[in-house]
């Protein structure tokens, strides 16, 4: 029967009859709408870099993060896009959620072009936005190191404004606010349009004693899918790299994500582009690990159980074992 077959392949193929190729797997991906991640997905799509390395990514559009999360734990999706600190979190309850690293790019302090304020001890006395609410990682930190370095504490002699990305942005440029933390895209636009970065999270991070920028968010998918889709997760993966070699290499593929960023002009859009390239993990799995690793102690220390949940370590397992950046 064997020999039947290969003798059946081999007339087909002599006939001119190609033999079906093996079907790409789906995976499907929870996303937000508007979404930084959409970029990504858009240029993998458009170079067909998921079907190059067997599988089929499945765009799933969601209208805010709960939304998604909720569909991802629901099973719905099969992969989202979120940070280790949940991960880890979730893990310690039972969940078998693990991570990826996808992006370093992380909030920044933002502070018009024009301003006195020159360090975090400037920040005395102003009104601050913040994006994210008051467990933020990156506020956390930006205050430690206040506390630390110049004897502030931001939280207690600060006015703060909570509140969506957004309006924040649009708070700052209007001079209602002296300073403004906020995600990396509307930092940015802010940037683009005359701001500049008093700190970043990543900048905040390494002076509290990480050796270099931790992975903001990564892919999370379940350990099950992994050891049951094993060449899905491997083919997802590598078009994941080779999506970023190509945005890391090629200003026509930025040139055609341009109607997805909705840059409001040139300036912006050359700029959200280089943010997003400054954001390409570069760090092997041990130093990425490692730093993460120190990094949670230090929020758990901070935060308290309200920011990282039962367990006062990284979870064992967060990090997915078989990725080049989190092994």
């Amino acid at each position: 029967m064997r020999l039947l077959r290969l003798t059946l392949a081999a007339l087909l193929t002599l006939s001119g009859f190609a033999l079906p190729a093996a079907a790409a797997e789906t995976v499907k991906i929870g996303v937000l709408k508007y979404g930084t991640v959409n970029w990504e997905l858009d240029a993998m799509k458009r170079a067909g870099l998921d079907e190059k390395n067997g599988v089929d990514v499945e765009i799933v559009p969601f209208a805010g993060e709960d939304a998604s999360t909720v569909a991802f734990q629901a099973g719905s999706v099969d992969m989202i896009v979120s940070d280790w600190l949940w991960v880890s979190r979730m893990r310690a309850t039972g969940a078998d959620f693990t991570f990826v690293p996808y992006s370093t790019s992380v909030g920044s302090m933002m502070v018009a072009g024009d301003s006195a304020i020159k360090d975090l001890g400037d920040l005395k006395g102003k009104t601050i936005g913040v994006a994210g609410g008051p467990l933020d990682k990156n506020w956390l930190l930006i205050q430690a190191l206040a506390k630390k370095k110049y004897g502030v504490d931001l939280s207690a002699e600060n006015d703060i404004a909570y509140a969506a990305p957004p309006l924040l942005a649009a708070k700052a440029q209007s001079g209602e606010l002296d300073a403004v933390l906020n995600y990396w895209h509307y930092a940015a636009r802010l940037e683009a349009a005359g701001f500049r970065t008093l700190i970043s999270g990543t900048d905040a991070a390494v002076a509290m004693g990480t050796s270099g920028p931790v992975a903001a968010i990564g892919w999370v998918f379940r350990d099950d899918f992994a050891k049951a889709h094993p060449d899905a997760i491997k083919g997802f993966l590598a078009a994941d790299e080779a999506t970023k070699d190509l945005l890391m290499a090629s200003d026509e593929a930025w040139q055609q994500l341009k109607p997805l960023m909705k840059a409001e002009d040139e300036a912006t859009f050359e700029t959200l582009k280089k943010r997003y390239r400054e954001g390409i993990p570069a760090r092997t799995g041990a130093e990425e690990v490692a730093d993460t690793k120190a990094l949670y102690r230090l929020l758990a220390e901070i935060g308290g159980e309200k920011l990282v949940g039962p367990s006062p370590e990284l979870s064992e397992g967060t990090y997915f074992s078989g990725a080049k950046n989190g092994s």
